[in-house]
């Protein structure tokens, strides 16, 4: 039925076609028609030419609203009711085209005139004109410190020029006692204040260069005393007034020698075994700023008191281990050797806990029996270390403290030094290198004065530090960062440290 109406009504459409082309054109009321269709398209596009222009073509209109912007600028119409001024002719120009680099410089030279506009209505007393000026700048984004030393002006009711020369005397006055950037009082505030006002007020610039002289002085004193942080926040106060002051760069010097001075004096002390001297230097070389290889020399003093705590529970000496541990913990509490550590406490209180004095001979017997075969036993599967408790070392640890002077248990003991150093052996031939370090531990904790130990310990931070260069050729550079904290924590002086640790760095920039 539908397509049926369908055949109709394109028979129709195409009968009327046929007599439109064969009889309409000669009518008077075809050609009536035309001749109205043409005079309202005509008035439509009168009436409507300048917002398709705009639509289709943009151009022309937005570079009319830039001369009429700039024309209105130069007049020292920055805005107006009417939209006749600068900034408004510059918005209209940004609605059409927002991403035109000039549309948006030509806001910010609006700005800044507002700026200057409002400092010379200040200075001339039209305390209510510089308020709008200081108005249509804060809304053109200008920047915060200017905006504010003028309204701070405004608040105070500075004008003429007899409230620069009290500003003046005041700066003066703050510079003689000593006061340079202590307080909105100080000198290097009040002279910010007066060239806000008059920026090429030659007795302010004079003052606030002579402050900030005396300031870089200090800076310098004080890096070379190592108060590195007071010479820190001294440069910086200089930098927020005049970032190209001509002797803040000997001055940035100074605190850059002093800082290499001090990291290479924590160094220094990491290596002879002077933990706290350390991780103090490393901590002032932070409190000045990030510092990738302090924060390293942190974790390697966190490292090395975990070992110290790990010695001292071997020998049962439980509160000096607690000290060494939370200290560790305090630097690194995430490190896997200050995490080891913990653990290896824990296990040393067991062990003196399980030496009871009321067990009978027969009683304390059988548990060292007992506890000697869980050792072998742990021994064959590999754990020197872990798991916690159930360790080859662990059950050791526990048979000694029953019956340190059993000769079965020194013999046990013998034993076992041998398996760690073959197991680290073993596991660095296969790149095992955790592994080795587990072997590694169980070698210190049952030996911790042996003197095959440095050597073991720089071998295996050798091998850390080939597998890391291997992975570093690759691209890995996340392990290659973590090979490096490994050996430099089984090592600190391995010869290799240097050279890598800088590849690194190279790889990192």
């Amino acid at each position: 039925m539908q397509r049926t109406r369908m055949k109709k009504l394109a028979e129709r459409l195409r009968l009327y076609a046929r007599w439109w082309v064969a009889r309409g054109w000669n009518s008077p009321r075809a050609w009536r028609a035309i001749a109205i269709g043409v005079t309202g398209l005509a008035l439509l596009l009168a009436l409507f030419r300048q917002p398709l222009a705009e639509r289709f073509w943009p151009e022309p209109r937005i570079q009319q609203l830039l001369d009429d912007g700039r024309q209105a600028l130069r007049e020292g119409r920055l805005s107006a009711a009417d939209g006749s001024g600068a900034r408004e002719r510059f918005e209209a120009a940004a609605a059409l085209d927002p991403d035109r680099r000039d549309v948006r410089d030509a806001l910010v030279a609006t700005g800044h005139a507002a700026l200057a506009q409002a400092r010379r209505q200040l200075a001339a007393g039209e305390a209510e004109a510089a308020r709008e000026a200081l108005a249509l700048a804060r809304d053109l984004q200008m920047p915060r410190t200017d905006i504010d030393a003028i309204a701070a002006q405004l608040q105070a009711g500075v004008q003429g020029r007899g409230g620069f020369l009290q500003l003046l005397q005041r700066a003066d006055q703050a510079q003689a006692q000593g006061h340079l950037d202590d307080g909105p009082d100080s000198a290097l505030p009040l002279y910010q204040q007066v060239l806000a006002l008059q920026p090429d007020q030659m007795r302010a610039l004079e003052g606030r260069d002579a402050a900030l002289s005396e300031l870089l002085a200090a800076a310098t004193d004080d890096a070379a005393r190592g108060r590195l942080q007071q010479a820190a926040r001294r440069l910086q106060q200089v930098e927020h007034y005049d970032a190209g002051h001509s002797e803040l760069p000997a001055a940035r010097s100074a605190l850059n020698a002093a800082l290499e001075q001090r990291r290479r004096r924590a160094e220094r002390d990491l290596a002879q075994g002077q933990l706290d001297k350390a991780a103090e230097g490393f901590g002032q070389l932070l409190a000045v700023g990030e510092d990738p290889a302090a924060r390293q020399g942190l974790q390697r003093v966190a490292q090395a008191q975990a070992r110290e705590a790990g010695r001292l529970a071997g020998d049962f000496h439980f509160d000096a281990a607690e000290r060494a541990l939370a200290r560790a913990r305090e630097l690194a509490p995430e490190c896997p050797e200050v995490v080891a550590a913990g653990l290896a406490l824990q296990r040393a209180r067991t062990a003196a806990r399980a030496m009871d004095p009321a067990l009978s001979p027969a009683e304390r017997e059988r548990r060292v029996k007992a506890l000697l075969a869980r050792m072998a036993a742990a021994e064959a599967r590999g754990q020197w270390l872990l798991p916690p408790g159930a360790s080859a070392y662990d059950h050791f640890k526990a048979a000694q403290a029953l019956a340190p002077d059993d000769a079965r248990i020194r013999q046990a003991g013998a034993r076992l030094l041998p398996a760690a150093r073959g197991c680290l052996d073993e596991n660095l031939r296969g790149n095992r290198l955790q592994a080795a370090r587990a072997c590694l531990d169980a070698w210190q904790a049952l030996a911790a004065g042996d003197d095959g130990l440095p050597a073991a310990r720089r071998r295996l931070a050798q091998r850390w530090l080939a597998v890391g260069s291997e992975r570093l050729g690759a691209g890995d550079v996340g392990f290659a960062a973590r090979a490096l904290e490994q050996a430099r924590g089984l090592d600190p002086a391995t010869p290799e440290l240097p050279a890598f640790a800088e590849r690194l760095r190279s790889a990192g920039r």
